[in-house]
């Protein structure tokens, strides 16, 4: 079975294969640096939210409201803390517990969750496009490669699988590596859209919890 030469490949391809492996090649230079900075962010998010979740509910339960601010604002890549933050921060504002400061509370949850969200799924569109358009920008380049060889064959009035063989061999490596490159972003796309569904729900249920405690003290409160 014959090896394959990539440089012996690159240097049959024509100008418009070469700048659709290049194009290929920044693709896949793209998604690779946005897989590891989720990752990287993902993984931080979640480290964080063990430790803060806890350690704030015990401050909340003891009524320190400025020690579960700050401990939220040490762990600031934490999703959760972000959202809780932002609700503590308006109900401290505010100079009596009542309905309006509730409100408000949770008002700012929820900016601070919309906010959360887009940067949970920052890059993530970026493989989306890459995922999808990568096969066809491959299949572009085998397309053109295919065609050159037929026009050579027929330039060069030679017939048979032979005359052809190596025009096809180029282009096709076209079409490989743009499934090289779109399967991995498909697959990264999907994991992280599931990751940023699940820091989702996290957010929703920790800002209902956030809200159901203020309700709970203002009840206590007499307020």
């Amino acid at each position: 079975m014959g090896q394959i030469n990539m440089a012996e490949l690159w240097a049959q391809m024509g100008w418009i294969a070469r700048w659709v492996v290049i194009i290929l090649a920044i693709q896949s230079a793209y998604s690779i640096s946005v897989m590891i900075e989720r990752w990287i962010t993902y993984r931080q998010a979640r480290k964080q939210s063990r430790v803060f979740t806890p350690a704030a509910a015990e401050c909340l339960k003891t009524g320190k409201i400025e020690e579960a601010i700050a401990l939220g604002e040490q762990n600031n890549k934490s999703h959760l803390a972000k959202v809780l933050v932002s609700g503590l921060h308006e109900f401290k504002a505010q100079k009596e517990i009542s309905a309006g400061t509730i409100e408000s509370a949770r008002r700012a949850c929820e900016r601070a969750q919309a906010i959360g969200i887009e940067e949970m799924k920052r890059g993530l569109g970026g493989l989306a496009t890459i995922g999808s358009t990568a096969p066809f920008v491959g299949l572009f380049g085998t397309t053109i490669g295919i065609i050159n060889a037929f026009v050579g064959m027929k330039t060069e009035e030679t017939a048979g699988i032979a005359a052809v063989a190596g025009g096809i061999a180029e282009a096709l490596v076209a079409t490989a590596f743009g499934l090289f490159v779109a399967v991995p972003a498909v697959w990264a796309y999907n994991a992280f859209t599931q990751t940023v569904s699940t820091f989702t729900v996290e957010m929703e249920n920790s800002s209902s919890e956030l809200i159901d405690f203020f309700v709970k003290k203002r009840g206590a409160s007499g307020g």
